[in-house]
């Protein structure tokens, strides 16, 4: 299929119409080089190591850089510095470099914004080029000449600094509406989950973020949620947000049992997999930037599993959100729903992962034309090699 803008409206997409259309990448982490479609939904699966946090880090890292208190050398010495986020496989071309698109079906290359770095004789990050194309058009291409002026320049992205990227704003704004999310159940029953916290990708602020959500969208949300829910918590009939004495907001839960009226429970008598689906599903159900969800199947049982995508589905229907799901469990692909081109398989290699489209691969397509369940068809690829030598170990 080709990546030319197809006839759309001549007016700018607006944000909320934007997600990641592509991403390209140059010795980042795990990976040497890839360049991968992304569609509205998309599923990376891969075992242990074999790089799903690192595939979804590239996101944050741009994130980083625009968000507040962030910035290009904030985001690189958050993870070591350039020395560590480059591939270790990396030897001709030691610069590491990030490309996405933004746009949607349409228009898949309304934006483009591509970052090189790497670092100087003083360990310290540098620009290498910067560039950023709307519809085809460049705006931006650094070094220019005020960078081959005064190098120091190239200590900041364009990207960050808001009083030089009012044409690609955008792009900014865009980035910068990113959500990372990882639920940690306990952070989320913690009597002072949320002190100094905002927006906390583990969860630390969870019930915070529900109560400052006006009321009638709110409980709007949570109908919703306890409709996806029922496949995992069938007894589930009702939640609701309620303060304490202190003022510090709960989730209370209605369970149906053999009392006429049910039994409300707070968030302290949830289980762990009922407390992350509650926190995914609440992400996934704002109108906001892509999100980034990591091992969604965790203190989940298999069967459960299997239905996370569709769950998510009806949620995202009213959001629209992208979604970027990492796994390592094969059962989250069985759904009937799962299209071929939303699977990216990453699979570890001895020079650094590589990431598999299923939609390119022929002869897994024909196994799931043949009537194999995804998951079954991307166990053998996923698996460790070596699993069962940990029947061996004696401790």
């Amino acid at each position: 299929m080709s990546d030319e803008p197809k006839e759309g409206p001549v007016e700018p997409l607006d944000r909320r119409s934007l997600r990641f259309t592509s991403l390209q990448v140059g010795n980042w982490r795990n990976y040497t080089r890839f360049t991968v479609k992304l569609q509205q939904r998309v599923f990376l699966v891969g075992p242990n190591a074999a790089g799903k946090s690192n595939f979804l880090d590239c996101f944050r890292f741009l994130h980083d850089i625009v968000s507040v208190g962030g910035g290009f050398e904030a985001a690189i010495a958050k993870r070591g510095g350039v020395s560590m986020i480059r591939s270790f496989a990396a030897r001709r071309y030691p610069s590491v470099s990030i490309r996405v698109t933004l746009g949607n079906d349409n228009i898949p290359n309304e934006w483009l914004y591509e970052l090189t770095f790497k670092q100087d004789n003083q360990r310290r990050p540098m620009i290498e080029s910067e560039r950023v194309e709307y519809r085809g058009k460049e705006i931006l291409n650094r070094p220019d000449s005020g960078d081959e002026i005064d190098s120091e320049r190239l200590r900041q992205t364009h990207l960050e600094q808001v009083n030089v990227n009012r044409e690609f704003r955008p792009v900014a704004d865009f980035l910068a509406s990113l959500r990372y999310m990882h639920i940690v159940p306990q952070l989320v029953r913690e009597p002072d989950r949320s002190v100094g916290k905002r927006n906390d990708p583990y969860g630390g602020d969870f019930l915070e973020q529900i109560a400052r959500t006006p009321k009638k969208t709110r409980d709007a949300r949570l109908r919703r949620i306890v409709d996806a829910l029922k496949v995992a918590v069938p007894q589930l009939k009702e939640l609701e947000l309620q303060a304490d004495i202190r003022g510090v907001p709960h989730l209370r839960g209605k369970y149906q049992h053999w009392r006429p009226n049910g039994a409300w429970q707070t968030e302290d008598h949830f289980s762990d997999g009922t407390l992350r689906l509650l926190g995914l599903l609440w992400a996934v159900s704002e109108s906001s930037g892509p999100l980034l969800l990591e091992e969604p199947e965790l203190s989940l049982h298999p069967e459960v599993v299997s239905y996370i995508p569709q769950m998510f589905s009806r949620v995202q229907r009213k959001s629209g959100r992208q979604i970027l799901i990492s796994s390592h469990s094969p059962e989250i692909l069985n759904d009937p729903g799962v299209a071929s081109d939303e699977v990216l398989a990453l699979l570890p290699e001895s020079e650094g992962t590589s990431v598999v489209p299923l939609i390119e691969r022929p002869d897994l397509q024909a196994l799931r034309d043949a009537g194999v369940p995804l998951g079954d068809v991307l166990r053998g690829l996923t698996a460790p090699a070596e699993a069962g030598q940990l029947s061996f170990f004696v401790g």
